[in-house]
């Protein structure tokens, strides 16, 4: 019997819940219609990827999702990959956000936008519309039409909001980069892209610091050559803008196409509205492509169905626009909910700030990091007890596998009342494969379920569903949301190689899972990241749960160190604050891992370490670090990494234990 099963339930869904949720009310719509009867979730998820193109047909027709034309059916081909969404489908994606803003939502709260540098912003869904309007028609004006790219450098706020609908409105493809991104980093990504339209900040706060990059962005520009306009948001306000004769300020470009509705063009259901990035870690980005309708579909039903958001709600992710949550959390535009937008440090003034401004904008729905969360629980924040959190019902986590420990955290000091979802998928799909819904119980240290209309299992080696344990994540139906293609991947190679090689016609995610008996699920951390000492695959995440429970480690990062056909299991730590590495501490670190998860998985070698080396969108840079170790030659692309002096600084740490390949 796998220890998985006994996980305790830690919140239950109240009965008001079980019945008038969306999903509940969801439930009794398709029962009126004579589906069913369904006696729980599981059995509505059976049922929806028994019956896939009646499934995501009644979502669409549920979540009221609109078309210009409607589908001739739900699935043309089912091949995967090549699965043909929609088939006939004429939609625009921006028209399908904005689909409340007229008539009695129009005065309802669309955007809140904080930051560390301007004043709070708010905007209504009446406003919102007719700014996108403003600024589609200033871009028409530049020349920029249907299937061009319009990069952003910006920040998580309203002009964010306002470029990437307008954008899709017309018909162009939006794509963006965060602006603490180095220059080559964000070069890395746009020039594959070769966009006619940037919008960009002179620059951004973070942490009570301000950082000007206004020349740094005229650089950018001068390395994008297939550039027409430029439009500079004076997110620092005492700085010049962007300086350049294809620069007009954002103001400038709002009152050029002020009173133009926006257009919400019509177009084909695979039509592009996303390119999203690869962390770009090993070498150039790959560039997602992610097409209008699938995407607009699978979201609805995150949203609003399985995360229960509506127009009555007050949404908060807080996220970069470096990172796939920024379009998630746009897409909540679509239920009618109010979008609050925080830029700047989570961890600014305060660690309380982030918990304040939930209290103060009383908002529903918080989402957040695994990290941000064992950060609180280390500083034995107390949200519950200081602040009103009475309208919080539901708190989501991604990023990394949410502790057993921050689920004790979340319901005695942080939230107690709220349903903790921890969610997880990828830029890949731009959504979840896994994560929460508001009909079953919470258990300590699991991920709720499967989500609906995903055919989600663990596969062995062999290819088959591991019936108990561990295996790789893959998904054996097609998903509306998969990529519609790599960019400039025109024979599909780089895309097949990606997610179908593991195991031909069923997508491949690498992530280690475990499924439990009741239905939930466990990553185990990238599989790609796995590690195999005397030959036991174990997942990095395993060892985490053990190492960042102790109040003296601040971080950890664990690797696999190949030696004579074996592998010996690596630690690095950061030591808390005031701490250090002592033969104490490393006694205490293998005692704890040996009787939270077995012998196989302590660590050979523990090293101190200064910094653990994190991606822009706060993943822990596991990969780069295991070739350090092995001696691979491959170059790391350090502009992809928020702290590259960190793998410089664990070079030198693991030559000093003589833990690097000689020569």
């Amino acid at each position: 019997m796998s220890h998985t099963e006994q996980a305790p339930v830690v919140w239950s869904p109240s009965k008001a819940m079980l019945q008038h949720s969306r999903m509940g009310q969801f439930i009794a719509w398709l029962e009126g219609q004579g589906y069913g009867p369904f006696v729980d979730y599981h059995a509505l998820h059976q049922w929806s990827i028994d019956d896939l193109e009646t499934f995501w047909a009644k979502v669409w027709e549920y979540c009221g999702l609109v078309s210009d034309k409607p589908a001739e059916r739900v699935l043309g081909k089912r091949d995967m990959p090549g699965a043909e969404w929609f088939p006939g489908m004429k939609l625009n994606f921006a028209a399908n956000l904005l689909r409340l803003a007229d008539g009695e939502h129009a005065n309802h709260e669309a955007v809140v936008a904080y930051c560390e540098t301007r004043p709070v912003l708010r905007r209504t869904y009446a406003e919102l519309k007719a700014d996108v309007g403003a600024l589609e028609a200033f871009l028409k004006s530049q020349g920029i039409e249907p299937g061009d790219r319009v990069a952003g450098v910006v920040t998580n706020g309203y002009e964010a909001m306002v470029g990437m609908l307008a954008a899709t409105s017309l018909g162009a493809i939006w794509s963006s980069a965060s602006p603490d991104f180095g220059v080559g980093a964000i070069l890395d990504r746009f020039s594959q892209i070769e966009p006619t339209a940037l919008i960009a900040v002179n620059g951004y706060g973070y942490g009570g610091k301000v950082f000007a990059r206004q020349d740094d962005f005229a650089e950018l520009v001068a390395g994008l050559p297939s550039l027409k306009c430029v439009v500079s948001v004076a997110q620092l306000p005492d700085q010049a803008p962007i300086s350049g004769s294809l620069v007009t300020p954002w103001d400038q470009a709002i009152a050029a196409g002020a009173g133009q509705a926006p257009s919400f063009t019509p177009l084909d259901p695979d039509h592009p509205v996303y390119i999203l990035y690869s962390s770009g870690t090993t070498g150039q980005p790959k560039c997602i492509v992610h097409g209008s309708a699938g995407l607009l579909v699978n979201h609805a039903k995150e949203l609003m169905l399985q995360g229960d958001v509506g127009p009555e709600d007050r949404f908060l992710y807080f996220t970069t626009c470096g990172w796939m949550m920024w379009n998630w959390q746009a897409s909540a535009l679509m239920t009618g909910a109010a979008v609050i937008t925080v830029d700047g440090s989570p961890g600014y003034p305060s660690l309380n700030a982030l918990w304040e401004t939930v209290a103060t904008e009383k908002v529903t729905h918080f989402g957040t990091s695994a990290r941000f969360l064992a950060g609180c629980r280390k500083a034995e924040l107390t949200p519950a007890r200081d602040l009103d959190l009475k309208d919080l019902r539901v708190l989501f986590s991604t990023g990394s596998p949410l502790l057993p420990e921050d689920y004790d955290w979340v319901y005695k000091d942080g939230a107690p009342g709220v349903l903790l979802g921890s969610i997880a998928g990828g830029t890949d799909i731009c959504g979840c494969f896994v994560g929460a819904t508001p009909l079953l119980a919470v258990r300590r240290g699991e991920i709720h379920c499967r989500f609906l209309g995903v055919d989600a299992v663990a596969y062995g080696d062999d290819g088959q569903p591991v019936t108990d344990g561990r295996g790789e994540l893959v998904c054996r139906q097609p998903l509306p949301s998969m990529p519609v293609s790599f960019w400039n991947d025109t024979d599909g190679a780089r895309y097949r190689g990606a997610y179908f090689e593991t195991f031909p016609g069923v997508w491949a995610h690498g992530d280690f899972i475990e499924f439990t008996e009741h239905g939930g699920a466990i990553i185990y951390g990238r599989s790609d990241a796995t590690l195999n000492p005397g030959g036991v695959r174990i997942g990095t995440a395993e060892i985490y749960r053990q190492v960042e429970t102790i109040a003296e480690v601040k971080d950890s990062l664990v690797v696999g160190r190949q030696i004579e056909g074996d592998v010996e299991v690596v630690l690095l730590v950061v030591p808390a604050e005031g701490q250090s590495l002592t033969e104490d501490l490393m006694k205490r670190l293998r005692t704890r891992i040996r009787e939270g998860a077995s012998p196989r998985h302590v660590p050979k070698h523990i090293v101190e370490v200064a910094d653990i080396p994190y991606t822009r969108s706060g993943k822990k840079v596991e990969l780069a670090v295991a070739r350090l170790i092995n001696g691979s030659t491959k170059a790391d692309n350090r502009d992809a990494l928020s702290n590259p002096e960190a793998l410089d600084h664990i070079r030198d740490k693991l030559a000093a234990a003589n833990l690097l390949p000689k020569g």
